[in-house]
This record gives C-alpha cells, structure tokens and sequence, in this order.
C-alpha cells in the first residue's frame, strides 16, 4: 500500500545512502552501538554490515513515530534489504526476524508468525537464525493459545539443535540451552510441572547465556515455590541483559515477542510477582511500577501488555490488603476495569471459554479479582457473580484453579504472570 508513495521511495533511498556510508574505519563503532546489534545479532565475519545498517534504518525508522505509517515503511525497507541479498541467506533470515517484531508489536500475529515461518524454509541460514526463529514461532503461538503446535514445535526445534551441533563445543551448550528453555516452558504452560524440570539445568556464570532462557529458568524456579533462587535468576536478567546481547554473539539473536524489551518488561514484572508473593510490597510495588514504565515507553499506553502489568499490579494490592487487614477496594476496582479495558476483553455476553483464545488467561485473572471486589458489595453482588462465572469458565490453566492464582495458600501455588507470552504459568 506504501511501495507507490512519495514517503516511502524517500524511505528507502535513505536507507541505501546510508549504508553505502559505512566505511571499514567506522564500522566497529556501528558494530558496538547499533540499536539492531542489541536485537539481531550473529557471527560478525558471516554477516555483510551494511546489510545490517539497512535493517537496522529499517527498524529505528518503524520505531521513529510508532504509527502504521512508520511501521510499514520500515517493513518496506527490510524488504527491500531480503530482495538485494538473495544470495546471502544469513542476511535475508535476520530481516525476516526483524520484520516478524515489528509486526507483533503492532498486533499482527499472522504476519510475524509467516516470515518466521519463511526462516525455517532458508536451507543454508545459520543455525543460531533458525533457533531464534522459533523460539519466536513457539513465543507467539503459546500468546496465541496455540499450546499444541507451540509443543510440536518446541519439539523440533530440540531435533534441530541436536542434529547440527557438536556436544562440549561452546555454541551446543548456548543454543541448547535456549532449546531447552523455550521447551519448558511451554511444559509449564501444559502444567507438565515435572516435565518442564527435566529441560532446566544449572546456569553457569557465563553471561553469555542469553537472558530470554535464564528468565523462563527462573519462572520454573518461581512456580515450583524456590523464591530465593528464582530472585537470583531475575535480577541475573535484569542486570545482564542489556550487556550478554552483543553483536558478535550468536546465542543473543531473537524476535517476535521474546526480544530484549518483552525479556527486560518480563523480568521486571516476574520480580515485582515474586517480591509481593513473599509479602516485601514496597518492592513488590517498586518493580511492577517499572515494568508498568516499560511497558508504556516500549509499546504506548493503550497497548493490551501494559494491561497485562496492570492486572499484576492489581493482585499484589489484593494480597497487601489481605495480610494487612486493609482496604483497597476502589484502587483494585480502578486497575481491574483499566486492565480489562486495555486487554481488549470480550464482552460477558460472550460465552466463557468461547471468546477468543488471546490473552484470555489474563482477562480471566482480572475478572476474576474483579469479581470478588464487586462480590462483597450488596448493591453490585449480581454483577460479580456474573462476571466471576464469565471467569471460571473461561480460566484455562492446567497447574491452578482461578481460585488458587487468586490467592496464595502456599509458596508453590502462586500464579507467575508471564508479559512474554501472557499467560499465568
């Protein structure tokens, strides 16, 4: 729709100008300080990085304005770049996990998860692309509520890595463990809590280890009930993020919903879970009022991700309440209807469990809460045993009862809130 347009030819002619600038004395500080390195990266001698200049105006120009404008000239643009190295399938696989994150952060879900898909059909792309696209594809589809093709997937993407890498050598252990990572959790999606444990192993100090995999670890770790180490593995993340993505580090490539800023929002929120289910609410409230932050700066205040921190934040001032003897119902009441609203629910008229499938765990979760606000009240106790049945019947969770992830009976029933992915593991 945009290919014909004044705007966008001028798009891309900037992008071409600029690339043909990189010049080999100043392409290790483009190397070193490219937004894209943060996001994309791979083996710095098989990548072309004026290729990678291209993709990367591609991406900060679709983020420029964050408008459907934007993001489609900036999608034309890597494109543009996939047409003009037809050859170099490396370069072609990394726009293609470009393209698939501009696209899920703008909700189109279909189309990330089809260039994903087009990776998978690149027969001499690096192995470490393939990973990190389906890692993506897994990503999407446990958002989507697709947990079976999410679990075949996870499944092949295990047979991928172990048919073409060598045991001991330094990438297996990396990329294995990503392998392994993303197969947990989609285990502890399925409630396979003893599944799930048999794909976590022990993560070395080596902050090579990308932080996507560490933090589904600690979400493991989290919802078998060992807060002291799930805390270390968090802040493991939230500390080591930004410095473990370096450009000539393979294992740091991602996309779709599992890239940096969905892993740093996820983390930041797992911790504020975490701090309010051990009953510290000051820092419960500290980090959920982060991750709120960076939610609203990376996807806009309207985006459904920051209701899903809204509905986090809403619990912890439930369990406050609760072990304080307090009141907070109009504040809960406030951060359940704005929750509800951002998530974009369906109305209750739609039969529970017949609404559509994305993100329903996490408006099942705030009804719920918003239900037992509305409960205890005379006048609007109709209201809320409608709502609480709406809930109840639409609550897909194979671990938790809606009841259990609304309370906290004991450290291994808590409900850990995934912003990744949006589900409650």
């Amino acid at each position: 729709m945009l290919r014909s347009s004044g705007k966008f030819v001028n798009t891309v002619t900037r992008a071409i100008k600029l690339s043909k600038q990189v010049c080999p004395s100043v392409k290790n500080h483009f190397i070193s300080s490219s937004i894209l390195s943060r996001y994309y990266s791979s083996n710095v001698s098989e990548v072309d990085p004026v290729a990678l200049q291209m993709i990367n105006y591609g991406v900060n120009h679709a983020r420029s304005q964050r408008t459907d404008e934007s993001y489609g000239q900036g999608i034309l643009v890597l494109e543009q770049c996939i047409s003009s190295n037809t050859r170099k399938e490396d370069i072609q696989g990394i726009a293609l996990l470009a393209m698939s994150t501009l696209l899920t952060e703008r909700g189109d879900y279909s189309g990330a998860v089809e260039k994903l898909e087009k990776v998978q059909e690149l027969t001499h792309s690096n192995l470490s692309v393939k990973v990190a696209a389906m890692e993506g594809l897994i990503g999407l589809n446990l958002e989507m509520g697709q947990d079976i093709a999410s679990s075949k997937l996870a499944d092949t993407c295990l047979q991928l890595v172990n048919s073409n890498l060598k045991h001991g050598s330094h990438d297996f252990e990396v990329i294995k463990y990503i392998a392994n990572a993303i197969k947990g959790l989609v285990e502890l999606v399925l409630g396979n809590h003893g599944a799930a444990e048999t794909y976590y192993g022990v993560v070395p100090e080596d902050k090579s280890f990308p932080g996507n995999a560490v933090l589904s670890h600690g979400e493991f770790l989290h919802a078998s009930g060992k807060f002291s180490l799930a805390k270390e593995y968090y802040q493991k993340v939230i500390e080591g993020v930004p410095e473990t993505e370096s450009f000539v580090d393979p294992s740091s490539l991602a996309t779709g919903n599992m890239v940096s800023a969905e892993v740093l929002l996820a983390a930041s929120c797992a911790l504020g879970q975490l701090e309010a289910h051990s009953g510290n609410f000051a820092d419960a409230e500290k980090m959920l009022t982060s991750a709120l932050v960076k939610a609203e700066e990376h996807f806009g205040s309207r985006h459904p991700k920051v209701g899903v921190v809204l509905t986090c934040i809403a619990l912890m001032v439930r369990h406050k309440a609760k072990l304080e003897h307090s009141s907070s119902i109009l504040m809960q009441e406030g951060l359940y209807r704005k929750a509800i609203d951002l998530l974009n629910a369906p109305s209750l008229e739609v039969e529970g469990g017949k609404a559509k499938a994305e993100r329903n765990n996490i408006v099942a979760l705030a009804r719920g809460g918003y239900a037992d606000i509305l409960c205890v009240q005379q006048n609007r106790k109709g209201e809320g045993e409608r709502m609480k049945n709406w809930a109840e019947a639409t609550w897909k969770n194979h671990r938790l009862s809606l009841a259990e992830a609304l309370e906290i009976s004991e450290p291994s029933k808590a409900a850990v809130v995934d912003t990744r992915i949006s589900r409650v593991l």
